[in-house]
């Protein structure tokens, strides 16, 4: 019996069929993420939607109610700072810088609480961790000394919540939280210029600062943040009716030899 002759196209065949094949997968790949994210809402409306909170005032997101706290927090320990300095600083700058941080921060606390209570977000009673060893190192300086720590330690914890103030105010959806933003905005930036105007504020030494850290997360995480009666007590100061006053003239520098 004689053998069957070979098919010559079943070689041509195959390799077309590979070509195919593989032109198939191809368009098939590129397809894909076309398709699997079109239509498909993005990960970042998800997270906020997830963590945003329904008030009559507008969505409240966890970066809201962060904020928030940190607004009443810096007041806790910057008043009794500002306290301090009135009496220990041994400069006329460095004594007004401290009545700009109590005038201030009573007018901001007082919003604060009244914003949380609206909102009935449960705000906290004491500084956290970090504030209260700033407060300490400001208990145990003296003279000049006292003066340059004060300047510094307060100026670095006004540049961390600056930003936070413009990113709050840049993307919130809640009208409360915008008006409390720019009364923030105001009194920050205010109290920056006073503290540099003492002539004891290292640049250098606070942009590496400002590089290094970030701000201390808050007692309670902002997402964890639950309804209330009512915010808690606070110091007992006479606010402000407005967080606007005159900034006293600029220090070149601070007093020779100190």
């Amino acid at each position: 019996m004689r053998p069957r002759p070979p098919i010559q196209g079943r070689g041509i065949f195959s390799g077309t069929g590979l070509i195919i094949t593989g032109l198939a997968a191809t368009l098939a790949a590129l397809i894909f993420p076309v398709w699997s994210y079109s239509g498909q809402p993005t990960t970042s409306a998800d997270v906020l939607k997830a963590e945003a909170v329904a008030t009559q005032y507008g969505p409240l997101s966890a970066l809201d109610q962060e904020f928030i706290t940190k607004v009443r927090l810096a007041g806790l320990w910057e008043l009794p700072a500002g306290q301090q300095a009135q009496t220990k600083g041994t400069t006329e700058a460095v004594r007004t810088a401290g009545r700009h941080l109590v005038e201030g921060h009573a007018f901001l606390d007082q919003r604060v609480r009244t914003v949380a209570s609206q909102l009935g977000l449960t705000l906290p009673n004491e500084p956290n961790e970090q504030q209260r060893g700033w407060l300490a190192e400001l208990d145990g300086a003296q003279g000049p000394e006292y003066d340059r720590e004060f300047a510094n330690i307060v100026r670095v914890a006004h540049g961390r919540v600056f930003t936070l103030v413009a990113q709050v105010r840049a993307g919130t959806r809640n009208s409360l939280v915008r008006e409390l933003a720019d009364d923030a905005n105001t009194t920050v930036l205010d109290h920056i210029k006073v503290l540099e105007a003492t002539g004891y504020v290292d640049f250098d030494a606070l942009a590496q600062e400002l590089a290094a850290g970030s701000t201390p997360s808050a007692p309670g995480s902002a997402g964890s943040s639950a309804a209330s009666t009512g915010p808690g007590p606070v110091v007992p100061l006479t606010a402000s009716p407005s967080p606007t006053y005159t900034l006293p003239p600029a220090a070149a520098s601070p007093p020779p030899g100190s």
